[in-house]
């Protein structure tokens, strides 16, 4: 047989064994209820997705959700849409509460605040400590610079504690506690962390009422509770809508050991080592501390945290 002539044969017999496979894949049925992908006649994946399915019932810190409501359950329809398919930041978010979600649920238990809140400051953060916000707005529960000094917050130019999740989320509580006595709903209390008390007071003398599902806001006040509801939901039944995360899969909380500082500190570089560690390190575990050196005023006391 000729080169050209056995070159002609391979070529066609391969395309037949393509055409078969393709045809093969194209008229295979596939079952609707077995898996979210199906096959088009082109032999290429089509993917199905679904909205998630609105629960039947919903609370936010023992509140009830009026799910009753085409209104409401509109509102908490959009934000699980778009949250249930950012796959990624949701997962990462899992990994992180394996880290985070202790030890504010612990302080936020030692306020007397609900456990709920803690989803707060996933929808101010996703539980990032070095978030920013466009206005300035920082760290994990998103406090402005003349704000977190309100509820006992030392911010300058060395130390920001915006960036210590144990006294920012204390900070947050005084917050929350202080805006519910106000208010009178754990709800009212949590949309007033995203318009402020003086905007949602302003709201409340408006619209003469304090009910949050019975108000109206700018869009960002509007969806903010429901993002927080969608947020819980789907983070409270991870597995259910498919987000994977093990428990050898989060992150875990940072071992450390104190050393407790009363004296100005020249070189923060110098004092990790001599405390055997490094700056780098120093930094991980105290990223309150915002420069190379900590001046400590008379009387004053900082623990600073190290590796165990």
């Amino acid at each position: 047989m000729k080169p050209v002539t056995r070159s002609l044969l391979y070529f066609f017999s391969g395309m037949m064994v393509c055409a078969v496979i393709v045809t093969g894949i194209a008229l295979k049925k596939i079952d609707a209820h077995a898996t979210p992908v199906e096959v088009s006649a082109e032999g290429r994946p089509q993917y199905k997705w679904y909205a998630p399915a609105l629960p039947k019932n919903l609370d936010f810190c023992g509140e009830a959700v009026p799910l009753d409501r085409w209104d409401i359950r509109e509102k908490l329809d959009r934000e699980l849409l778009v949250n249930a398919y950012l796959h990624g930041s949701q997962l990462y978010i899992l990994k992180l509460a394996g880290r985070y979600f202790p030890i504010i649920e612990e302080r936020l238990k030692a306020n007397g605040v609900p456990e709920d809140f803690k989803y707060v400051c996933v929808a101010e953060s996703s539980l990032q400590q070095n978030a920013y916000s466009v206005v300035g707005a920082a760290s994990f529960w998103q406090f402005m610079k003349d704000t977190g000094p309100k509820y006992s917050l030392e911010i300058n130019d060395e130390v920001d504690e915006r960036f210590n999740v144990v006294k920012a989320t204390d900070a947050a509580c005084a917050y929350f506690k202080e805006a519910y006595a106000k208010f009178g709903s754990w709800t009212a209390a949590a949309a007033s962390y995203n318009c402020g008390q003086a905007g949602f007071a302003n709201q409340v003398d408006f619209q003469e009422t304090n009910k949050y599902y019975d108000m109206i806001f700018p869009d960002e006040t509007n969806r903010y509770v429901f993002r927080i509801l969608a947020l819980k939901y789907l983070l409270s039944n991870a597995k259910t809508f498919g987000f994977m995360i093990e428990p050898e899969d989060e992150y875990k909380p940072l071992k450390a050991r104190t050393v407790e500082v009363d004296k100005s500190i020249d070189n923060l570089t110098d004092f990790a080592k001599e405390n055997n560690s490094s700056y780098k390190m120093l930094k991980i575990y105290n990223p309150w501390l915002r420069a190379h050196k900590l001046t400590v005023k008379p009387g004053k006391k900082y623990e600073i945290a190290f590796p165990m």
